[in-house]
């Protein structure tokens, strides 16, 4: 998809596709009331009509409109005026996008970066939308012999900003867009791959294909008897009924001052858990190749730090490893000794997230991070708890705890704290090891 910003006048406009707002109340945009007007009221009358009443996510698809050079119009709802906030606004560009994709237009120019929305500038609400289109269009069909195409399919997207002073912010945001687009894909496609192929040689593979992209970005992959030697009982217990061997793998990511810490991102790659001994239910236990999301995110995310260049300097720590069943398997009962010298209790292997990733937390130490965020699918009950629409968040550091808050309000990527109380210390505690 090429994406482009431009600023430019509806009604004068040649394309494919002209999209614009309308609020309940049936209130055109101003892009909207512009094409209402040259065409001499044709879209008034289609929703004095009851066509559409501009309810958030709705749509109305208009051919020929009289006197405007554009093939179509597409109407998208933006739900009440007073109430338009991020939410509603990538609804509506998802909606739209939708769409597009099914109207046989070969290009399409978006009015929506030029609505209000408070707290949002030009850059947001560009760089939003370019993310918010990309999401709809992602499709995974590298596994399949036939892959599905469009008789006609949408090629360029411009999206239009309010004033000419506005562009610089909008190329900005396109390319930034664009970037973290990018990361997304390869953390999505990590993600839908099946476990015979993402296996954590894979993963190690990919890190290091993206070490092909910059200088700045420098891969080191340790092997199980490197892990031995640094005393990884705990990871390496987890990996004990896998014939595909566990690796541990870093990339720092240099792209700020040497003597600036840097930020270290751990994320759990169990490439598939069965839960081990402990097995689980065989029902959707093929959903279980989605364990290893948060080294997906962590790859994502150091895709896109390489392609927006930031000014930071960011670790990636990646235990990754498969969690079966097999005769050489952890048993429930066994003790190992983890990487911080501490003995632990294995109750129930499928608690086998938290075994591999104390000992990449561990590791991680080694740089004095200024902060680290462990990212993992840690259990189903943070989904029992907060439903689909969060992700759990718990932290020691309250001002960090608030910066990640904030920006998943601003990259709709939500998350919700959870409590850390001293209170649950001694539901670790074990009769035969430091703590179970």
């Amino acid at each position: 998809m090429e994406f482009s910003v431009k600023y430019s006048s509806p009604e004068k406009q040649r394309s494919g596709c002209l999209v614009v707002g309308v609020f309940e109340s049936r209130k055109l945009s101003a892009a909207g009331q512009a094409l209402d007007k040259a065409s001499g009221g044709h879209l008034t009358g289609l929703l004095r009509h009851g066509d559409m009443d501009g309810r958030s996510g709705q749509t109305l698809l208009v051919h020929n409109v009289p006197k405007l050079q554009s093939e179509r119009v597409l109407l998208v709802g933006c739900g009440k005026e007073s109430e338009f906030n991020d939410a509603t606004f990538r609804k509506a560009v998802a909606s739209a996008t939708r769409v597009l994709k099914d109207t046989g237009a070969g290009d399409a120019y978006i009015y929506l970066s030029e609505l209000s929305l408070k707290g949002r500038d030009t850059y947001w609400k560009v760089r939003d939308s370019v993310q918010s289109i990309a999401d709809v269009f992602y499709v995974f069909d590298q596994l399949k012999s036939k892959k599905d195409k469009p008789h006609r399919a949408l090629k360029k997207i411009t999206l239009v900003v309010a004033n000419r002073h506005d562009l610089p912010e909008g190329e900005s945001g396109v390319a930034d867009g664009q970037a973290i687009a990018a990361g997304m894909r390869l953390a999505k496609d990590l993600g839908n791959l099946p476990g015979n192929i993402c296996t954590p040689t894979y993963l190690a593979e990919q890190a290091k294909a993206l070490k092909k992209q910059s200088r700045k970005l420098s891969v080191t992959v340790l092997d199980e008897a490197a892990m031995e030697k640094l005393g990884m009982g705990s990871l390496l217990s987890v990996a004990r009924g896998s014939r595909q061997p566990a690796k541990l793998i870093v990339l720092e990511y240099r792209g700020g001052a040497k003597s600036e810490k840097p930020v270290a991102l751990v994320g759990k790659g169990v490439t598939f858990d069965s839960g081990g001994i402990s097995l689980k239910p065989g029902a959707s236990m093929d959903e279980m190749k989605f364990d290893m999301c948060g080294a997906a995110s962590v790859l994502g995310t150091l895709k896109a730090c390489l392609d927006l260049e930031l000014p930071l300097n960011v670790v990636g720590i990646i235990p990754a490893t498969e969690n079966l069943p097999d005769g050489q398997a952890t048993k429930p009962g066994d003790i190992v000794t983890s990487m911080s010298g501490q003995t632990i209790e294995i109750l129930n292997t499928d608690a086998e997230g938290r075994l591999i990733l104390c000992d990449a937390l561990t590791y991680a130490e080694r740089y004095k991070p200024a902060v680290v965020i462990d990212i993992a699918t840690l259990t189903g009950a943070c989904v029992i708890a907060l439903g689909k629409h969060a992700a759990g968040l718990l932290s020691n550091n309250e001002d960090l705890a608030r910066s990640l808050f904030d920006c998943g309000k601003t990259s709709g990527d939500r998350c919700w704290e959870l409590p850390l109380w001293d209170d649950y210390q001694s539901q670790l505690d074990s009769n035969f090891a430091d703590m179970a």
